[in-house]
């Protein structure tokens, strides 16, 4: 588990509001008191990630006196959207960021950030509730990427595309549902692309926002590719369009 971690209620609370950058906090299934209670508010409103879990899965974790709350602390410095989007802009003409929604599977993300990092993309954004940690494994996973490239957390992924599209960025949504293939689509532009969970796929709110829809064509009998390894695949044809 993250070698980084807070456990109680007060201690959770107090680092909570001394600033601590925290990545989620994990509960005790069928816990109630004030003080929880408190606690859950205030995680809520700074948009942190909350899990519960049996006391076992707790106790699994660690020896520590943990009261039933386990706080991770971020391994990373995240970025605001706001950040993200203005430094992509001053340093690139066309910047390409990612939007994964609903990716919770650690190694996915962290192969993500990889093939994002190496396709020089300016940034990863996804939302601050049901998305992936970035934690040893994400970190290890992505070769390091993690540590390089920016990542932002957002309380609400539409408004995050309504900011980009405002900002000047194309909205394209890598989904199996659309009739165009990548490799007509045109990247030349600042570009954002949304990649969706593999068992989920896309939002149909975040796909109503896209101005395009594109596919990978899949001609074996799998029929649908990681979402990691989809990823690669729409980054780099992004890169073969910028560089021929």
């Amino acid at each position: 588990m993250e070698s980084n971690y807070i456990c109680g209620i007060h201690p959770v609370t107090d680092a909570v509001l001394g600033g601590k950058k925290i990545e989620k906090v994990l509960f005790k299934q069928g816990m109630d008191s004030p003080h929880f209670r408190n606690l859950m508010e205030l995680l809520q409103e700074k948009n942190i990630s909350i899990q519960f879990a049996p006391i076992e899965k707790l106790n699994s974790l660690t020896r520590a006196n943990h009261q039933g709350v386990i706080a991770f602390l971020s391994q990373v410095d995240y970025v605001s959207l706001e950040e993200m989007v203005a430094k992509a802009i001053e340093n690139k003409k066309n910047p390409v960021i990612i939007l994964l929604d609903g990716v919770s599977d650690v190694r996915n993300f962290g192969g993500i950030a990889r093939s994002a990092e190496c396709a020089s993309a300016d940034g990863i954004i996804m939302p601050a509730k049901g998305s992936a940690a970035i934690n040893a494994e994400s970190i290890k996973t992505s070769a390091g990427a993690l540590m390089r490239i920016p990542v932002a957390k957002v309380s609400n992924l539409r408004e995050a595309i309504f900011y980009l599209s405002q900002s000047g960025f194309q909205i394209i949504a890598a989904t199996e549902k659309a009739d165009k293939n990548i490799y007509d689509a045109d990247f030349s532009k600042a570009t954002a692309v949304i990649l969706g969970s593999e068992d989920k796929g896309i939002s149909k709110s975040s796909l109503s926002l896209a101005n395009e829809l594109v596919k990978i064509p899949i001609t074996g009998v799998t029929g649908s590719l990681n979402v990691s390894v989809a990823a690669s695949v729409v980054l780099f044809e992004i890169v073969r369009q910028r560089i021929v």
